[in-house]
């Protein structure tokens, strides 16, 4: 299957609790159909003029694109970064019936 309403959006964060009961939140509002965390990533970034070097969560949330910017809102209410990683990447193909899930387990825009 080519073409799909869905993608997956990327958020990091120094705390994997943190990430997972962010997640979990997300799913029960049906904002995301799963999320699938990395709970020890490294990430060297700059800021404020320093390379930073720290470790980090990631989480991959299967979602509607129609839904990101509410991610969006709710990361940056939510996160404590000033700046939350939130990414969303377009799924160019996938097995129909997985999209048809995650269509299902999320809530229309």
């Amino acid at each position: 299957m080519s073409g799909t309403d869905i993608c997956e959006v990327v958020i990091t964060a120094a705390d994997p609790e943190w990430l997972a009961e962010f997640t979990r939140r997300l799913v029960t509002d049906r904002l995301a159909a799963c999320g699938q965390q990395v709970a020890a990533i490294r990430s060297i970034y700059r800021w404020d003029g320093a390379i930073q070097d720290d470790p980090e969560a990631r989480v991959a949330l299967h979602t509607r694109v129609a839904l990101v910017d509410r991610i969006v809102e709710r990361a940056n209410a939510e996160h404590p970064y000033d700046v939350p990683c939130v990414l969303a990447l377009p799924v160019l193909a996938a097995n129909p019936a997985y999209v048809a899930w995650v269509l299902e387990e999320t809530a229309a825009a």
